[in-house]
């Protein structure tokens, strides 16, 4: 099968390190390997990961001034709107989505691809992707990983608000079935729509090919950072208000005078880096903090092994929705998980068996977990064994296979666009 897959958001570089970029690429493989073709069609490539096996088609650009001041014109705001970042952005973004199609149809035509399926990441403010699908009158997958209208009004700012959920509402409309990755992300779906008929909830994978325990590469990479056989805890993910690093640098610091060569090991970058480093350092634990930054995907399971246990502290939110793949990432590497009892988390942390479940918030709850972990070596292996075999049913081959099974055989008549 030809899949065509559209990844539209300018912040998600398809070669790059976020979770959203590995997630694309993951898609990408796995399809790859269950024999399919894709053609990727993205915003924003990026770097700092090798390219996905497949066609990849950069349909980035800014859209032409004309362009843009025609969408002011439409959103009845004045040219001087576009001095706004805010704003800018938005009204980029919606221009951008009218001329993408235009742009894929003369590539595609140019290499004689033609998509026998239509897969798209959903993104704020895109809707295009039905049209497309109507275009070649092929069936439609929509992925929501989050409720993106709330998470920029929360995080980053929204002036075009109603833009943003007329496009909303296209785009799930516009949808043959729509994957969820976790049951807060089909709650929200199922709002959006007023039903849940074509909603599926498909949690996020792992590679199995890479995610492995790997002692050798572990232990070179204690050596490297002058780790010795301490014990470590570890953090993988970003450095985001709403990841808890912050939160879990105070359980670190308590621990100490339990497991005084006990050292942090915090991989990835994010807003709150500089400020979890800077607040380290002035409670004397830079020493005992490592904090590498930026890390490649493809040497994470080497960090992975390098750890005696990972924590995932979310801090307590609403509505939480998250699918994490760092969860999943650990225990395929054999690695137990501390983690908050919240969301989809309570489904993969099985309590005591491939990892330890706190409430959310607590701190000393999520102190004790760790702490009986890290003075039970015969517990966390055994959890470490649990953990891998959990894992083993969640490969992207399987995730995607079954995703790939939700495209309906026929369609009913679609207007083909010229």
């Amino acid at each position: 099968m030809k899949i065509l897959y559209l990844n539209l958001d300018r912040g998600i570089p398809v070669l790059g390190d976020k979770g959203a970029s590995v997630h694309v690429r993951s898609f990408i493989n796995a399809a790859d390997t269950l024999g399919h073709e894709v053609l990727l069609a993205c915003a924003t490539l990026g770097e700092g990961n090798p390219h996905p096996p497949a066609h990849l088609l950069h349909v980035g650009g800014k859209p032409s001034a004309a362009r843009l001041a025609s969408e002011c014109a439409a959103a009845k705001l004045p040219l001087s709107a576009l001095e706004d970042p805010i704003t800018s952005r938005e009204l980029t973004r919606l221009a951008y989505d009218l001329t993408a199609p235009e742009k894929i149809y003369e590539a595609l035509a140019a290499i004689n691809f033609v998509p026998d399926l239509v897969y798209e990441r959903h993104a704020l403010f895109h809707c295009s992707g039905a049209a497309i699908a109507a275009h070649y009158g092929v069936p439609r997958l929509l992925e929501v990983n989050a409720p993106l209208i709330h998470e920029q009004r929360t995080f980053r700012g929204l002036r075009l608000e109603a833009q943003a959920q007329r496009t909303e509402r296209a785009s799930y409309r516009g949808a043959d079935a729509i994957i969820a990755v976790s049951g807060g992300v089909a709650e929200h779906v199922g709002a959006v729509l007023g039903h849940s008929r074509n909603v599926h909830i498909v949690p996020n994978g792992v590679d199995l090919t890479r995610f492995t325990a790997d002692a050798a590469a572990g232990n070179a990479l204690r050596q490297r950072l002058n780790l010795g056989d301490a014990p470590v805890l570890g953090f993988i993910g970003s450095f985001k208000p709403w990841h808890g690093v912050s939160f879990l640098l105070d359980v670190f610091a308590d621990l100490l005078p339990q497991f005084p060569t006990l050292h942090l090991l915090a991989v990835g970058e994010g807003p709150e880096r500089e400020a979890v480093q800077a607040r380290a350092a002035a409670l004397g634990l830079g020493a005992r903090v490592i904090m590498p930054g930026r890390v490649a995907h493809d040497e994470i399971p080497a960090w992975l092994s390098a750890m005696t246990l990972t924590a995932a502290p979310y801090l307590p939110q609403p509505d939480f929705y998250f699918s994490p793949m760092k969860i999943v990432e650990s225990l395929a590497s054999g690695r137990p998980v501390v983690a908050p009892d919240i969301g989809e988390i309570s489904t993969v942390i099985r309590h005591g068996q491939n990892g330890m479940l706190y409430a959310p918030g607590d701190a000393a709850q999520c102190r004790a977990a760790i702490a009986g972990l890290l003075a039970n070596p015969a517990a966390r292996a055994t959890m470490g064994a649990a953990a891998a075999q959990d894992a083993a049913g969640r490969g992207w081959a399987a995730v995607v296979g079954r995703i790939l099974t939700l495209a309906p055989e026929n369609l009913p008549a679609r207007m083909t666009m010229a």
